[in-house]
């Protein structure tokens, strides 16, 4: 079901140069991990490349090697994001999932989405302020994420059940995607017995929904 990630991974990180070796690789770490702080205390408006580069411990003209501008980190920080929860999911649909009961690969399938933000909870913010910040035309590619996300649902759908055509298999993906993602994004705004009453909310929605095709 899952190729390489090295294939399907868009290039959507517009990272001035590409770091190689491992000094730069962990200066551009630095940065991206100081840069997502300062996001999430101050806001992006709030914070400068400056501010940035000094926490960091960098020089300015040394981020400037790597990222043009404040807009470039914004979207590196949500690229890495996105690739961890991409990742994550291609975890999840081992050759044994298939076998699995639907319920208990559904409970799996939230469970992985909602442990995501739990882990990294600054990333509610990050994607929040790239919509606020960026015009839509410049993140379009972003959707290329959850359009695998889609391909792949699709793919294990059709290993669970052969006699179902890839293109029904492309429309459930795409509703389970579609809905899932927004009732768990609107969670992460609600207290915390709200949230866990909305994630089982979604399970028992998402299960009810593949019932009819995949039962």
């Amino acid at each position: 079901m899952s190729e390489s990630n090295s294939s399907r991974s868009p290039k959507l990180n517009k990272m001035r140069r590409q770091p190689q070796q491992a000094r730069s690789q962990e200066r551009v770490k630095q940065i991206l991990d100081v840069a997502e702080q300062l996001f999430v205390e101050l806001g992006y408006e709030s914070t400068t490349t400056r501010a940035i580069a000094a926490r960091a411990g960098v020089s300015v003209g040394s981020l400037y090697q790597f990222f043009p501008d404040k807009e470039a980190i914004l979207k590196a920080l949500a690229v890495q994001y996105m690739q961890t929860q991409y990742q994550r999911f291609l975890d999840l649909h081992t050759p044994a999932a298939v076998h699995l009961p639907l319920r208990s690969y559904v409970d799996q399938m939230i469970d992985v989405f909602d442990q995501f933000y739990t882990d990294y909870p600054g990333s509610k913010a990050i994607f929040e302020q790239l919509l606020n910040t960026i015009t839509w035309s410049k993140i379009e590619q972003i959707d290329d994420f959850e359009y695998q996300l889609i391909d792949e649902l699709a793919r294990f759908f059709q290993a669970r059940k052969s006699s179902l055509s890839m293109t029904k298999c492309e429309q459930m993906a795409m509703i389970i995607i579609k809905t899932t993602t927004e009732l768990l994004w609107l969670s992460l705004s609600s207290d915390q017995a709200l949230r866990q009453d909305l994630v089982t909310e979604t399970k028992l929605l998402t299960w009810s929904y593949l019932q009819q095709y995949l039962d």
